[in-house]
């Protein structure tokens, strides 16, 4: 469940970005403040984003399982069988 609310988070995020953009473009010498507004969305959800994937990790819900955690976590690797 933690990892669809950090995928819609992320495209939330990337969706006002575009939207952003597209303000940008289109309110050329426009006095309208919507930029500004997506603009302060967008920091809303990055920050919502990043205190979700800090809850993932704090509650061990998100763990890493690159290769290179393994040398500072050896307890979480599998025993190798000869």
């Amino acid at each position: 469940m933690l990892k669809v609310v950090i995928v819609v988070l992320f495209v939330a995020v990337v969706a006002s970005l575009f939207t952003g953009l597209n303000f940008l473009v289109k309110d050329l010498g426009n006095r309208r403040k919507r930029l500004l507004y997506a603009l302060g969305t967008r920091i809303v959800l990055a920050a919502l984003l990043l205190a979700t994937i800090a809850y993932g990790v704090a509650t061990g819900q998100l763990a890493s399982t690159a290769p290179w955690d393994r040398q500072l976590h050896p307890e979480n690797t599998a025993p190798v069988s000869r």
